[in-house]
């Protein structure tokens, strides 16, 4: 029996499996079970501390759909996510065009600006927070010298959510520059001596040449910072908790509110995370979609 078992598994094609099933084993437990006990969990009305504990079926995603606070976290999600996706990729791409040679000072630059990502997001939150801080912070000291008003930027509700975006932008760039320095190290050198015989300057070379050859980085960057902005908390919890007056609170922050600050809704929580699951899962795909489509009119020569 051993002798058959241990044939078995030594074949290239079965002995693959037991490979896979460390990763496979992980991902079941921690993401697909508790994908579909989520589901569960969404149709009960049920306390945090699973306490009288009722099956409602849809009502949570009903209630959801006329919850203002749930619609307006939307919005301010997705405020977050056109000011700090495009504003961000579009700043680090510039940044790595400038930093994308060799020489000792491009890559001097290329560690300072990677920096920021070594820290937690709790630590540049709270950093940034003192910084800024309208009473002990040098930031808003160094404005007032160069003839700016006094602003309490997190008190202020018109522009709280700004300065967040600011910050997750300073703290997010540095990575994105360096997947984009390592794509462009890798558009062919030709390209460029040609278009140099041709006349064309480093704006035209950049955007004929360097974008393209970069297309399936950008792609790759424009998605996960997308499903990234989605889910933007640890920022917002650390510097506002979603104030003043709600002005910050992004769909994540609302739902650990519901879930554990105020009404301790657990099966209500887990609704509207089913809601915002279906949401990215559908950005993702759509968008997915499209790298694929337009790599293949590419390599078609379209």
């Amino acid at each position: 029996m051993l002798k058959r078992v241990l044939k078995y598994w030594n074949k290239p094609n079965h002995a693959a499996y037991l490979f896979v099933a460390p990763a496979f084993t992980v991902l079941l437990l921690f993401s697909l079970l508790p994908l579909i006990i989520s589901f569960f969990i969404s149709t009960l009305d049920v306390t945090t501390y699973f306490s009288n504990i009722k099956f409602i079926g849809i009502d949570n995603f009903i209630e959801a759909f006329h919850d203002k606070r749930f619609i307006r976290s939307f919005k301010t999600t997705g405020l977050f996510i056109l000011f700090d996706v495009p504003v961000g990729m579009l700043f680090a791409m510039l940044v790595a065009a400038l930093v994308s040679g060799t020489g000792l000072r491009d890559k001097f630059f290329r560690t300072v600006y990677i920096l920021p990502i070594i820290c937690s997001s709790t630590v540049v939150a709270i950093m940034w927070k003192l910084f800024l801080n309208p009473n002990v912070g040098w930031g808003v000291y160094f404005l007032e010298r160069l003839g700016f008003p006094k602003l309490a930027i997190f008190s202020n509700r018109d522009l709280a959510i700004y300065g967040i975006i600011f910050i997750s932008i300073w703290r997010g760039f540095g990575i994105t520059c360096i997947i984009l320095v390592a794509a462009m190290q890798g558009v062919a050198e030709d390209l460029y001596d040609a278009a140099v015989l041709d006349g064309a300057g480093k704006w035209a070379q950049f955007w004929s040449i360097t974008v393209p050859g970069i297309s399936s980085t950008l792609w790759f960057l424009f998605i996960t910072r997308v499903v990234g902005s989605f889910q933007v908390f640890d920022l917002i919890y650390t510097i506002t908790n979603g104030g003043p007056n709600h002005s910050t609170e992004t769909v994540v922050s609302y739902i650990y509110s519901v879930a554990f600050n105020t009404d301790n809704r657990l099966g209500y929580a887990t609704a509207m995370s089913q809601i915002l699951f279906v949401i990215i899962l559908a950005v993702s795909i759509i968008m997915y979609a499209k790298m694929i489509s337009q790599e293949k009119e590419g390599g078609n020569g379209k």
